[in-house]
């Protein structure tokens, strides 16, 4: 059988084993910022909701629905790019900056959606794809028209008679050659995703110049952050050196963090955040703790948080190690201990969804396990990013052919595993647990037709559970997922120790469950989750005179034992005050 591409294609990014550094040891404390303290709510407006019917949601669909973010108790909304776009990945793949996709509505909807979200006390960070542009973007089409035009050197091009250029891996395109031959000007030009999604040359300063005019156009509209998508692959080697052979096997390790990427973040830092107040976001940490805490690290004056893979990368269709997945969170906490910042998340527009890949959709744990992984997420130190739906408890859709799909780059790896006898079987399989469009079916907001989405067709199926798992349905069960997730928010907002306090790892080799303290000055918390769907026992070293249960997901609460170990039902997390 030949190896399966498919979770290089499911996923933008493949994390990879980040190296164990020693914790960066710094004595500066926390410095509270508004976007520590956030809760971050990622809205796929593709699938949010629809306001004309055809089948696509929209801005007017997301201003519809602003009362019920505000219910939510967030703080914060991260968009996915709404700009003019192909659609070729989505949204990813910009031809136009400074336009909204006219699916999406206009620049006048953009206005009444800022304005109506910071009316409710709600900030909007913006996706910023500049890693690579649209193959339609004006830029592009100039650029290869002529080797002498103004803007050749804003992408990068390799001569053909100078030979075939060195072997670069593309993560999306279908021959994973991100070398794409041009007939007009006899060049081959760079794209690491799709041959329609080419690199732009960051080492050109006239396109970083570029990138901060759409910067200040934003920010200057009122925005309050940006998500820098890709980031980590902006800066390249112009020179193109050999790579070993099979370096694709550990791309990042030649990918990220190269060249002069902290010089152009401390560039844009001066040129932008350090005049707006706004929250930055860098997608990928490159290979090391280093790497990661070196884009935050506040002395740096490049960015607020880190969005590292690793802990979302631990998810796999056989099931994952909750050792491990111990391991590689309480590691990034360490290493972010003194200084610097982390995002907290376990789903994205780029991953199925949380409950089926980290937990249990089986109708008997769904609602269990969906709490528990959302405590975990509310209770670590870092800023949470919550994707919409998860606060549901919305499941894969387990779709079965591959026409269900809609995703450009499954639909390419596809043909990839066909034409190479790859095991189609197998492919399928992988993709009913971990495909990117698992977690873009639309929001099940009741159990009227197409689940309230839109009354025209969708444009990707909506899960069949919708008539069950639903806002409507939630908002009047006071043990749902979805008041249990508002829940959850109030208790991070009125303990600021669950944002800030000190993170330490309890009962280590317990392979059923993961428990922590969070605690300062202000106050101490032991947080214990049971990620299993069996009955799991603590071994609880803390003596707990003055226990308090603030927060369970079980309605019966178990007793709190003083001495005793603390059996735990399938998937039951407990927030105690001690």
């Amino acid at each position: 059988m030949k190896k399966c591409f498919f979770f290089i294609f499911v996923c933008i990014f493949i994390g990879r084993e980040i190296t164990v550094a020693q914790p960066l040891q710094q004595s500066s404390a926390a410095t509270q910022k508004w976007w520590k303290e956030a809760v971050v709510y990622q809205i796929y407006p593709r699938s949010f909701k629809d306001s004309n019917g055809d089948g696509i949601g929209d801005l007017k669909g997301i201003i519809s629905k602003l009362d019920y973010i505000k219910s939510l108790g967030v703080d914060v909304v991260w968009l996915n790019p709404i700009y003019q776009s192909p659609n070729f990945d989505n949204g990813y793949d910009v031809s136009d900056y400074k336009k909204i996709l006219p699916e999406f509505g206009t620049m006048a909807d953009f206005d009444s959606l800022l304005q109506g979200m910071h009316r409710r006390g709600i900030k909007l960070v913006m996706d910023l794809v500049v890693n690579h542009s649209s193959s339609e973007h004006e830029w592009f089409k100039q650029s290869r028209s002529s080797r002498t035009n103004p803007y050749r050197d804003y992408y990068h091009w390799w001569n053909a008679e100078n030979g075939k250029p060195p072997y670069r891996f593309s993560l999306f395109d279908i021959n994973h050659d991100a070398w794409k031959y041009d007939t007009t000007t006899n060049a081959y030009y760079l794209h690491y995703f799709s041959d329609k999604q080419p690199d732009l040359n960051w080492e050109n300063p006239k396109v970083r110049n570029e990138v901060y005019n759409i910067m200040r156009f934003w920010a200057n509209k009122g925005i309050d952050g940006f998500r820098l998508d890709a980031f980590q692959f902006v800066a390249k080697d112009t020179t193109f050196p050999q790579f070993p052979k099979r370096f694709e096997k550990n791309f990042m390790h030649y990918y990220a963090m190269q060249g002069n990427l902290h010089g152009y973040l401390q560039q844009m830092n001066q040129q932008i955040f350090s005049k707006y107040d706004v929250m930055s976001v860098a997608e990928g940490a490159g290979n090391t703790f280093e790497d990661a805490h070196n884009l935050v690290d506040s002395n740096r004056h490049e960015l607020n948080i880190a969005y590292a893979f690793n802990g979302v990368d631990i998810a796999k269709p056989n099931g994952y190690s909750l050792l491990q997945f111990k391991t590689v969170f309480s590691q990034w906490d360490s290493a972010f201990e003194h200084s610097g910042w982390l995002a907290v998340f376990l789903a994205n527009h780029d991953q199925a969804r949380m409950v089926s890949r980290f937990g249990n959709d089986a109708p008997a744990f769904r609602t269990h396990s969906s709490q528990m992984l959302s405590t975990f997420l509310l209770t670590m130190r870092g800023t949470p990013f919550y994707y919409n739906g998860d606060e549901l408890g919305m499941s894969n859709p387990h779709f079965t052919s591959i026409s269900d799909y809609r995703d450009e780059v499954i639909l390419d790896a596809y043909k990839h595993t066909k034409q190479t006898g790859g095991n189609i079987n197998v492919f399928m399989k992988n993709l009913a647990f971990g495909a990117r469009d698992n977690g873009r079916t639309p929001f099940q907001w009741n159990s009227s037709t197409n689940a309230g989405f839109t009354t025209g067709t969708p444009w990707i199926g909506i899960n069949a559970n919708y008539t069950t798992v639903n806002a409507a349905v939630e908002e009047n069960d006071p043990n749902s997922c979805l008041n249990y997730f508002r829940k959850l928010v109030q208790l991070r907002k009125n303990n600021p120790t669950l944002v800030y306090g000190k993170y330490t790892l309890l009962d280590k080799d317990n392979t059923q469950v993961y428990a922590y303290l969070r605690e300062d000055a202000h106050g101490k918390f032991l947080v214990v989750l049971n990620f299993s769907d069996k009955n799991a026992e603590f071994n609880n070293p803390i003596l707990m005179k003055q226990a308090k249960l603030l927060l369970a997901n079980y309605t019966t609460n178990a007793t709190i034992s003083l001495t005793k170990i603390l059996v735990l039902r399938p998937y039951e997390a407990m927030v105690i005050q001690l």
